[in-house]
Protein backbone atom coordinates (compact mmCIF):
# COMPACT_ATOMS: atom_id res chain seq x y z
CA UNK A 1 0.00 0.00 0.00
CA UNK A 2 0.96 3.63 -0.56
CA UNK A 3 -0.33 6.53 1.51
CA UNK A 4 -0.19 9.97 -0.06
CA UNK A 5 -0.43 12.41 2.82
CA UNK A 6 0.87 15.53 4.51
CA UNK A 7 2.33 15.45 8.00
CA UNK A 8 0.09 18.23 9.39
CA UNK A 9 -3.08 17.02 7.72
CA UNK A 10 -5.38 15.74 10.45
CA UNK A 11 -7.24 13.62 7.91
CA UNK A 12 -3.93 11.99 6.94
CA UNK A 13 -3.03 11.42 10.58
CA UNK A 14 -6.32 9.53 11.04
CA UNK A 15 -5.28 7.01 8.41
CA UNK A 16 -1.72 6.68 9.71
CA UNK A 17 -3.13 5.80 13.13
CA UNK A 18 -5.49 3.19 11.71
CA UNK A 19 -2.75 1.57 9.63
CA UNK A 20 -0.52 1.42 12.71
CA UNK A 21 -3.28 -0.02 14.91
CA UNK A 22 -3.83 -2.77 12.36
CA UNK A 23 -0.12 -3.38 11.89
CA UNK A 24 -0.21 -2.66 8.16
CA UNK A 25 2.90 -1.62 6.27
CA UNK A 26 2.76 1.11 3.64
CA UNK A 27 4.99 3.43 1.66
CA UNK A 28 4.83 7.03 2.84
CA UNK A 29 4.29 9.50 -0.01
CA UNK A 30 4.51 13.14 1.03
CA UNK A 31 2.30 15.74 -0.64
CA UNK A 32 3.31 19.24 0.43
CA UNK A 33 0.01 21.10 0.73
CA UNK A 34 1.56 24.47 1.59
CA UNK A 35 3.55 24.28 -1.66
CA UNK A 36 0.43 23.39 -3.64
CA UNK A 37 1.68 19.97 -4.75
CA UNK A 38 -1.87 18.63 -4.46
CA UNK A 39 -2.90 20.92 -7.33
CA UNK A 40 -0.30 19.60 -9.76
CA UNK A 41 -1.56 17.49 -12.61
CA UNK A 42 0.57 14.50 -11.64
CA UNK A 43 -1.24 14.23 -8.31
CA UNK A 44 -4.63 15.13 -9.77
CA UNK A 45 -4.27 12.13 -12.08
CA UNK A 46 -4.20 9.96 -8.97
CA UNK A 47 -6.63 11.94 -6.80
CA UNK A 48 -9.31 13.82 -8.78
CA UNK A 49 -10.38 15.70 -5.62
CA UNK A 50 -6.78 16.93 -5.19
CA UNK A 51 -6.98 16.24 -1.48
CA UNK A 52 -5.05 14.12 0.99
CA UNK A 53 -5.03 11.43 2.14
CA UNK A 54 -5.06 9.04 -0.78
CA UNK A 55 -4.52 5.33 -0.17
CA UNK A 56 -3.39 3.18 -3.05
CA UNK A 57 -3.93 -0.52 -2.45
CA UNK A 58 -3.11 -2.49 -5.56
CA UNK A 59 -5.50 -1.31 -8.25
CA UNK A 60 -7.65 0.62 -5.78
CA UNK A 61 -7.28 4.35 -5.22
CA UNK A 62 -9.18 5.45 -2.15
CA UNK A 63 -9.86 9.00 -0.99
CA UNK A 64 -11.62 10.58 2.00
CA UNK A 65 -10.18 9.52 5.34
CA UNK A 66 -13.36 8.03 6.84
CA UNK A 67 -13.98 5.98 3.71
CA UNK A 68 -10.39 4.74 3.92
CA UNK A 69 -10.85 3.82 7.59
CA UNK A 70 -13.99 1.85 6.75
CA UNK A 71 -12.14 0.12 3.89
CA UNK A 72 -9.30 -0.89 6.20
CA UNK A 73 -11.83 -2.18 8.72
CA UNK A 74 -13.54 -4.32 6.09
CA UNK A 75 -10.38 -5.65 4.45
CA UNK A 76 -8.34 -6.07 7.65
CA UNK A 77 -10.90 -6.60 10.43
CA UNK A 78 -8.37 -7.40 13.19
CA UNK A 79 -7.97 -5.65 15.49
CA UNK A 80 -11.42 -4.10 15.04
CA UNK A 81 -11.97 -0.37 14.98
CA UNK A 82 -15.72 -0.78 15.27
CA UNK A 83 -17.60 -2.68 17.99
CA UNK A 84 -19.93 -5.53 17.08
CA UNK A 85 -23.28 -4.23 18.35
CA UNK A 86 -25.11 -2.01 15.83
CA UNK A 87 -25.91 0.72 18.38
CA UNK A 88 -22.30 0.80 19.56
CA UNK A 89 -21.04 1.00 15.98
CA UNK A 90 -23.42 3.90 15.35
CA UNK A 91 -22.15 5.70 18.46
CA UNK A 92 -18.51 5.35 17.37
CA UNK A 93 -19.37 6.65 13.91
CA UNK A 94 -21.36 9.54 15.38
CA UNK A 95 -18.43 10.68 17.52
CA UNK A 96 -16.12 10.46 14.50
CA UNK A 97 -18.57 12.43 12.36
CA UNK A 98 -19.01 15.11 15.04
CA UNK A 99 -15.35 15.86 14.43
CA UNK A 100 -14.86 15.01 10.77
CA UNK A 101 -18.04 16.72 9.52
CA UNK A 102 -18.87 19.39 12.10
CA UNK A 103 -15.41 20.70 13.10
CA UNK A 104 -12.78 19.85 10.52
CA UNK A 105 -14.41 21.19 7.30
CA UNK A 106 -14.68 24.70 8.78
CA UNK A 107 -10.99 24.80 9.60
CA UNK A 108 -9.10 22.99 6.90
CA UNK A 109 -6.33 24.65 4.92
CA UNK A 110 -8.54 25.58 1.95
CA UNK A 111 -11.01 27.44 4.17
CA UNK A 112 -8.31 29.25 6.13
CA UNK A 113 -6.58 30.34 2.91
CA UNK A 114 -9.85 31.65 1.54
CA UNK A 115 -10.54 33.61 4.71
CA UNK A 116 -7.21 35.47 4.62
CA UNK A 117 -7.14 35.65 0.80
CA UNK A 118 -10.33 36.60 -1.09
CA UNK A 119 -12.23 37.40 2.14
CA UNK A 120 -9.37 39.62 3.41
CA UNK A 121 -9.84 38.46 6.99
CA UNK A 122 -7.01 39.39 9.35
CA UNK A 123 -4.74 36.73 10.81
CA UNK A 124 -6.18 37.38 14.27
CA UNK A 125 -9.76 37.02 13.05
CA UNK A 126 -8.86 33.87 11.16
CA UNK A 127 -7.49 32.37 14.37
CA UNK A 128 -10.60 33.47 16.26
CA UNK A 129 -12.70 31.68 13.63
CA UNK A 130 -10.61 28.55 14.01
CA UNK A 131 -10.77 28.51 17.79
CA UNK A 132 -14.50 29.18 17.91
CA UNK A 133 -15.45 26.20 15.78
CA UNK A 134 -12.97 23.85 17.40
CA UNK A 135 -13.86 24.80 20.95
CA UNK A 136 -17.63 24.69 20.43
CA UNK A 137 -17.42 21.55 18.33
CA UNK A 138 -15.45 19.71 20.97
CA UNK A 139 -18.16 20.58 23.49
CA UNK A 140 -20.50 18.27 21.56
CA UNK A 141 -17.88 15.51 21.64
CA UNK A 142 -17.41 16.10 25.37
CA UNK A 143 -21.13 15.52 25.97
CA UNK A 144 -20.98 12.30 23.95
CA UNK A 145 -18.06 10.99 25.97
CA UNK A 146 -19.45 12.12 29.33
CA UNK A 147 -22.67 10.19 28.67
CA UNK A 148 -20.77 6.87 28.71
CA UNK A 149 -17.23 7.33 30.06
CA UNK A 150 -14.64 4.70 29.13
CA UNK A 151 -10.92 4.41 28.58
CA UNK A 152 -11.19 5.46 24.95
CA UNK A 153 -14.03 7.07 23.02
CA UNK A 154 -15.96 3.82 23.28
CA UNK A 155 -14.79 0.97 25.44
CA UNK A 156 -11.39 -0.27 26.47
CA UNK A 157 -9.79 -0.47 23.03
CA UNK A 158 -9.27 2.28 20.43
CA UNK A 159 -11.90 2.69 17.76
CA UNK A 160 -12.42 4.64 14.58
CA UNK A 161 -13.56 7.55 16.76
CA UNK A 162 -10.20 7.73 18.51
CA UNK A 163 -8.44 7.79 15.13
CA UNK A 164 -10.40 10.96 14.35
CA UNK A 165 -10.27 12.58 17.80
CA UNK A 166 -6.52 12.60 18.36
CA UNK A 167 -5.55 14.53 15.19
CA UNK A 168 -8.16 17.17 15.97
CA UNK A 169 -6.62 17.74 19.40
CA UNK A 170 -3.18 18.12 17.82
CA UNK A 171 -4.56 20.86 15.60
CA UNK A 172 -6.38 22.47 18.52
CA UNK A 173 -3.16 22.62 20.49
CA UNK A 174 -1.26 24.06 17.53
CA UNK A 175 -3.76 26.93 17.32
CA UNK A 176 -3.85 27.48 21.09
CA UNK A 177 -7.49 26.48 21.46
CA UNK A 178 -9.05 26.36 24.91
CA UNK A 179 -9.27 22.73 26.03
CA UNK A 180 -9.81 22.83 29.78
CA UNK A 181 -13.58 22.83 29.20
CA UNK A 182 -13.46 19.32 27.67
CA UNK A 183 -11.88 17.10 30.38
CA UNK A 184 -13.34 13.84 29.03
CA UNK A 185 -11.96 14.61 25.59
CA UNK A 186 -8.50 15.30 27.00
CA UNK A 187 -8.58 12.21 29.20
CA UNK A 188 -9.26 10.04 26.14
CA UNK A 189 -6.60 11.89 24.15
CA UNK A 190 -3.99 11.22 26.83
CA UNK A 191 -4.95 7.54 26.98
CA UNK A 192 -4.53 7.25 23.22
CA UNK A 193 -1.14 8.93 23.23
CA UNK A 194 0.20 6.20 25.51
CA UNK A 195 -0.19 3.76 22.61
CA UNK A 196 2.58 3.45 19.98
CA UNK A 197 0.10 3.62 17.08
CA UNK A 198 -0.83 7.18 18.06
CA UNK A 199 2.55 8.34 19.33
CA UNK A 200 4.74 7.03 16.52
CA UNK A 201 2.56 8.45 13.74
CA UNK A 202 2.21 11.96 15.20
CA UNK A 203 2.91 14.80 12.76
CA UNK A 204 6.38 15.78 13.95
CA UNK A 205 7.62 12.22 13.53
CA UNK A 206 6.66 12.03 9.85
CA UNK A 207 9.38 12.00 7.15
CA UNK A 208 8.19 15.32 5.68
CA UNK A 209 8.09 17.14 9.03
CA UNK A 210 11.73 18.25 8.86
Amino acid sequence: MELFNYFRSSASYRVRIALALKGLDYDYRAVQLVKGEQMQEAYAALAPSRLVPLLVDGEHRLSQSLAILEYLEETHPEPPLLPRAPAARARVRAIALDIACEIHPLNNLRVLKYLVGPMAVSEDDKNRWYRHWVETGLEAVERQLAAAPSTYCHGRTPTLADCVLVPQIFNAQRFDCRLEHVPQVMRVFEACMKLPAFEETRPEKCPDAS
